[in-house]
């Protein structure tokens, strides 16, 4: 306030100082001149009592800097009278405070996913069969059928992140499903479909302790939590996917993993371990039992339990340095109501009650994998001609060697065998399976970003057919591309 005062004064003191009629143009310029050499001099004393009220701030420039300063610089040197703060030259990107991480949303969230391409060659077996009698077919694969030709098994797309220190989220859609035409039920190939959709709560500060809401994976088997972009065969087992056919459904689990298991899981993953997730050391769950994007058909809820636990065996020496173990068991006590052949579902609750246990030795460099479950689910029977509560068993054994990057990307090469005796309630009328397979294969991970499977099966299984009978034979060489992304 006080140069601007002192500027006041001066201009009043030019204009008043004499009448403009006594003055000559040499007075005039005069004046003007030490009027600007006054205002220079207000000017840098203004600027230096600014640098002394700002420690570390820029010397005031000198009048002659002042003056010889283009016009157009003016005002970025001169702040408007009365303002608080220092001048400055400012951009748009210097003006606002850089953004801290999580404060968008693709902070705290990411998007990812994978494809699988697949085709089956029928080396030879009962591709086709009279009416009446079972052609090869698996409940796993629609591609293995008479006409051949690529399919798409996965078209995967998943967005997942932390919406906070507590919450965290997980969707996955995929593209790749198939509807049947109402009219003739010819299949329509590519439609999306909703397969998890939930929410994580975290109840403590180390993630120990957890609740699952929404749609997700049911804590049953160990090989039907691993992902499908994960797992090293082709397909899941018929026994322990018949349990909880697509893996998922509507419900609540509690999850607990000890902080030692995360640490052993966590290795296993550094190390390109085929983990199955995790889906907790413990769980306590509850869901709708109907099956995934199904409607709930009655009051009661299915409930399951699962326990797993990994030991390293580095105190046993020798080969078993880095070894880890893992064993646990699942259960679940269930109602459901099965699609019928005559159209809608049962009117009635059948039991769907299943057991298993699981072992993994992981491939360090050899692995052995193998689960067995036994339960009573709803099952067509042929004489009765309607469905019935049936003893239901089975299990694999897998072996698989890792035998690690050969210059050409990392080779896996496996081996299963896999029997199943029981009903598949995802099919209409709960027919009854009898499976019978041999599967060798390799998998060859070309980078991250690419895999290729190789596979031979021999095969013998009863079609998910009520209608149709026997058991149907064959061979066949199977492949699968990868791409992750």
């Amino acid at each position: 306030m006080r140069s601007s005062t002192a500027i006041a004064v001066s201009c009043s003191g030019l204009f008043l100082a004499a009448p403009a009629s006594a003055q000559t143009v040499e007075d005039l310029q005069r004046q003007i001149l030490e009027l600007k050499a006054q205002v220079e001099a207000l000017r840098a004393e203004r600027n230096a009592e600014l640098a002394t009220a700002r420690p570390g701030a820029a010397p005031a420039a000198p009048p002659s800097a002042v003056a010889s300063a283009p016009a157009a610089q003016a005002p970025a040197t001169l702040a408007p009278v009365g303002q608080s703060s220092p001048p400055q030259l400012a951009t748009a990107a210097s003006s606002k405070e850089k953004p801290k991480n999580g404060d968008h949303w693709y902070d705290r969230l990411k998007l990812r996913g994978y494809t699988q391409m697949r085709y089956n060659a029928f080396i030879d077996g009962d591709d086709t069969a009279p009416s009446g009698r079972s052609r090869l077919r698996s409940v796993h694969d629609s591609s293995i059928n008479e006409n051949g030709g690529f399919s798409l098994r996965r078209a995967r797309l998943i967005l997942q992140g932390d919406l906070s220190d507590h919450v965290s989220l997980y969707f996955q859609s995929d593209f790749a499903s198939a509807v049947n035409a109402q009219s003739n039920g010819e299949r329509r190939e590519h439609y999306v479909q909703l397969r998890d959709a939930y929410a994580d709560v975290f109840l403590t500060g180390d993630h120990t302790l957890k609740v699952r809401l929404g749609q997700s994976k049911v804590p049953f088997g160990w090989e039907n939590l691993q992902s499908s972009s994960n797992r090293l065969t082709l397909d899941r087992s018929d026994a322990i996917n018949s349990a909880v056919p697509s893996e998922r459904d509507l419900g609540v689990v509690l999850f607990y993993t000890p902080t030692r298991v995360q640490r052993i899981w966590a290795r296993l993953l550094k190390a390109k371990q085929k983990t199955f997730g995790n889906y907790g050391a413990f769980a306590l769950a509850a869901y709708n039992g109907q099956g995934v994007n199904r409607t709930e058909q009655n009051k009661g809820l299915a409930t399951y339990a699962m326990a797993t636990w990994p030991f390293e065996l580095d105190g046993l020496g020798g080969a078993f340095r880095g070894q880890v173990l893992e064993v646990g068991g699942t259960a679940m006590l269930n109602k459901i109501r099965p699609e019928l052949r005559t159209g809608g579902v049962s009117d009635a609750d059948f039991t769907d009650n299943h057991f298993g246990v699981h072992a993994i030795l992981y491939p360090q460099p050899f692995g052995l994998q193998a689960e067995w479950t036994k339960g009573r689910s709803p099952q067509y029977n042929d004489a009765l001609r309607a469905i019935r509560v049936t003893d239901a068993s089975g299990g694999y054994v897998q072996a698989m060697y890792d035998v690690g990057d050969v210059g050409l990307g990392r080779l896996m090469p496996y081996g299963r065998w896999q029997h199943y005796r029981g009903g598949w309630k995802a099919s209409t009328n709960s027919p009854r399976l009898e499976t019978d397979e041999i599967e060798v294969g390799v998998e060859w991970q070309i980078f991250d970003a690419l895999e290729l499977t190789l596979a031979y099966a021999n095969m013998k299984r009863r079609e998910a057919d009520e209608r149709r009978a026997g058991r149907a034979e064959g061979n066949l060489i199977r492949t699968q591309v990868q791409w992750n992304y």
